[in-house]
């Protein structure tokens, strides 16, 4: 066994020994998007927000030509952040005002749930990220962010410093 298949077995399944980064993609946009629950008690309001995400993303891993690359589910307290990485602003925009997709619908509902009284909030952030413009580091862990978004690669004395990486030294 290779120094490096025993160092993977001896982590677990699926763990990466050693460090690595993200291949570096031309362009992409990261997007974060969640829920907050304001009011614990009301749960019904929360739940339905909650089942929202899931549905939306079964929809985007099932249809790759939408644009969506991948993305992590963060449990926080009081709610949730999908993290995601989409090819560009376009497919996301996209994404958001098709009709026949299931992102609209949510939103409606969600409208229609809460409405105005604050027991959930929502929220998103979105990052247009241009090549050579973004940094990751990945020590001992499974694919993961953009490493799962756009595969990842060995650090070796080429890419073994933060600036290197960004500046695609």
């Amino acid at each position: 066994m290779s120094s490096a298949s025993a160092a993977n077995a001896s982590i677990g399944v699926g763990i990466f020994s050693g460090r690595s980064t993200a291949s570096a993609p031309s362009s992409d946009v990261v997007f974060l998007i969640g829920m907050r629950v304001n009011r614990l008690f009301a749960f019904r309001k929360w739940m339905h927000v909650s089942a929202a995400m899931p549905r939306m993303l079964r929809e985007l891993y099932a249809n790759p030509e939408l644009g969506f690359l991948g993305g992590e589910t963060l449990l926080n307290w009081r709610g949730v952040t999908s993290m995601q990485y989409w090819k560009s602003f376009e497919h996301l925009h996209a994404y958001a005002h098709a009709r026949d997709a299931a992102h609209l619908p949510a939103w409606a509902a969600f409208h229609r749930a809460i409405g105005r009284d604050g027991s959930v909030g929502i929220w998103h952030e979105t990052y247009l990220i241009e090549a050579n413009h973004s940094e990751s580091i990945y020590a001992y862990m499974p694919p993961w962010g953009l490493s799962r978004a756009f595969g990842r690669i060995p650090i070796t004395s080429v890419n073994d410093r933060a600036r290197q990486r960004v500046e695609g030294a």
